[in-house]
């Protein structure tokens, strides 16, 4: 049987010795298919770990760990919750980190779009696979002496979906086969499955090597060599010197987005960073849609989401991916390729969220998040439902915090971990391998400006140009700082695993396949706001609203009128009443010239500057037509 390591710190003593040698797989390297061998052996060699232990997934195992990372600092038990632990990150591995993002192919056009002479590129970027892997030779050679190896055989979607895709994960993080237990199928039924089948091959190290006797940090990382490359045409990944969950988990932005996507252009499916919902009006009628939010844009308030609208049932399907085939009756039907939610704390509260705030009650492991005295969490959000007088609080850094302080007590992107059958709304089909079928596709994003509350698409093609010309504020989830508009088209920006340029071509050719029905297309913004820069719409439960009409127009009735942008809704055709506090309507759909002409203008630009003799016709079309419509209105 293959042990956990029993290399030690200076700083562990004879009973955790005993502790640690005590844990044992059941599963040895030398019963696994030979291609995971190999791929063992090849990186055993090249990592240099002291010991490799298979992970079969069990709940006694995952305890062992949870011991483990709470005995040498890593994880708190939070006793207020059941079964809930908080971890601290190093200060420098907070976030994504999209400029060490990289899609390496033989050829560069391949993987992103080649843009103007003396404009950076923001579609990704490129190595050559020959150069990077003598780079990251040189990063993982000897990365985990003194720790050990774990490998983690893991399954993106419902065992035996015919979507589903399998990987093996090689780490040397504890923390790591913690999350990806809670956000991935995990363990030996993934091997069964498997047995000599293709596998995703994914390898990731904290790159913080321990010599003999070396006191390890509470935090390992190494922020200054991190790297996380997909190799697409061998089905690999490789993640180094970061241990947060988006560069760490690679079953879920790396394999769930960036390689399923290429997978996906190659056999005729879409994987995209969507939420998933089902929705029941009074009449018991139920559809899906999916929709697509750059990260910390409200995916999961809205997968959550409790009607305000009487008479109608929301239910949760995902949060944040969806992996989308059309069936033989030629409908979209998408899966949930995740088992867990990794949802942004600040913000979510009983509120904006009751769902959520249900679901984390137990099972979960908080990230960067502040602690409550009395063993609970606390992030900014969660002022009404503090009482500061009975406890007190410490940092995401460690540190004491009051209110009022001028810095925040979680970190804007902390996180939590959580298990999927926790929320009390999941749908019944959630983990069904067939998929749910799927009636619309809504984009959206954080607009101050310009863009109305909900519009559809003319038809699929405008449709597509809808999705490529996303824009939105950007957001903690990444290492951008401050607020700006920014490019986001699909709100895959950061997951493109192939060209844009290919991608779209991919997007338009869906409506030549035979015998299919494409869902409708929409854009939302919960998030314009007035001249006094007040929210216009209340959102969160009375998204709803919107919903309901986006559900109507997908049954043909007759309550939008054309706009330059789209079409709008009627006046007086989205249902408003109860709402609590008076909605000025008109605002929340204003169009104004000026300010769509630079919208256009704008978008204009950036497919010139990103996408220079690369942009597909149709989309190009559809820009000039887009043009010509705003020409055509009145000043505002």
């Amino acid at each position: 049987m293959m042990r956990v390591a029993s290399r030690l710190s200076c700083l562990v003593g004879n009973k955790s010795l005993q502790i640690r040698r005590s844990l044992t797989s059941d599963i040895k390297v030398g019963s696994l298919a030979p291609a995971i061998q190999k791929f063992i052996n090849e990186n055993t060699r090249l990592c240099r770990p002291d010991n490799v232990y298979v992970c079969d997934g069990s709940e006694k195992e995952n305890q062992a760990f949870v011991n483990r990372l709470i005995r040498d600092g890593r994880l708190t038990k939070l006793e207020k919750y059941e079964n809930c632990y908080l971890a601290r990150t190093d200060p420098a591995d907070v976030a994504r980190v999209e400029s060490k993002t990289y899609v390496c192919t033989e050829r560069k056009e391949d993987a992103v779009p080649t843009a103007r002479t003396g404009v950076e590129g923001t579609l990704g970027n490129w190595k050559a696979p020959g150069v990077m892997d003598e780079e990251l030779s040189h990063k993982f050679h000897g990365c985990m002496t003194g720790r050990t190896m774990y490998v983690i055989p893991f399954c993106m979607g419902p065992i035996g979906s015919p979507l589903s895709k399998i990987g093996v994960q090689l780490t040397d993080s504890e923390y790591v086969v913690a999350s990806m237990r809670i956000m991935t199928r995990m363990g030996k039924r993934v091997l069964d499955t498997l047995g000599n089948g293709e596998f995703i091959k994914c390898l990731h190290s904290v790159g913080h090597p321990l010599a003999s006797g070396e006191a390890d940090v509470h935090w390992p990382c190494n922020p200054s060599k991190v790297a996380i490359v997909h190799f697409p045409e061998r089905n690999e990944i490789k993640s180094f010197g970061s241990g947060y969950g988006g560069n760490s988990l690679l079953g879920k932005k790396c394999v769930a987005l960036r390689i399923a996507s290429i997978l996906g252009k190659k056999e005729g499916w879409l994987a995209e960073h969507t939420l998933i919902l089902g929705l029941t009006n009074p009449q018991g009628v139920k559809k899906y849609v999916v929709a697509a939010f750059p990260s910390a844009c409200g995916k999961t308030n809205l997968a959550m989401i409790k009607p305000t609208l009487p008479g109608w049932k929301a239910e949760c399907v995902g949060d944040d991916i969806a992996w989308m085939k059309f069936d033989s009756k030629g409908r979209l039907r998408a899966i949930n390729p995740e088992a867990g939610f990794f949802g942004v704390a600040p913000g979510t509260s009983s509120k904006t969220n009751s769902i959520a705030m249900a679901t984390i009650l137990k099972d979960t492991i908080f990230t960067n998040v502040a602690e409550t005295s009395d063993g609970g969490v606390y992030w900014e959000g969660l002022e009404k439902e503090t009482d500061f007088t009975k406890v007190s609080i410490t940092d995401w850094k460690g540190k004491p915090w009051t209110y009022g302080s001028k810095t925040d007590a979680a970190h804007p992107n902390s996180r939590f971990c959580v298990p999927a059958r926790n929320c009390p709304a999941m749908d019944s089909h959630w983990d069904d391998p067939e998929g749910v079928p799927i009636d619309a596709i809504l984009f959206g994003g954080r607009r101050p400006t310009t863009i109305p509350l909900v519009y559809e698409s003319f038809n699929w093609r405008h449709g597509v140009f809808v999705g490529a010309s996303m824009r939105s504020e950007s957001t903690a989830a990444a290492e951008h700082q401050g607020k700006q508009i920014m490019h986001d088209p699909f709100a895959m920006r950061p997951f493109f695993g192939y060209s844009f340029a290919q991608y779209l071509g991919h997007w338009l050719s869906l409506e030549c396949k035979p015998g299919i029905q494409l869902p409708k297309i929409f854009h939302v913004n919960w998030f314009r706001k007035s001249w006094d820069g007040q929210f216009l719409w209340p959102g969160f439960g009375d998204n709803s609203r919107v919903l309901d009409w986006i559900l109507r127009r997908c049954d043909g009735e007759d309550i939008a009128v054309p706009s330059p942008i789209g079409w709008l809704p009627k006046p007086g055709s989205m249902n408003i009443s109860g709402l609590k506090d008076p909605v000025d309507m008109e605002a929340a759909f204003k169009l104004c010239k000026d300010e769509l002409k630079a919208e256009a203008l704008s978008l204009e630009k950036y497919f010139n500057d990103q996408l220079p003799g690369q942009l597909p016709l149709p989309i190009k079309e559809e820009l000039q037509a887009f043009k010509k419509r705003i020409a055509s209105m009145s000043c505002c």
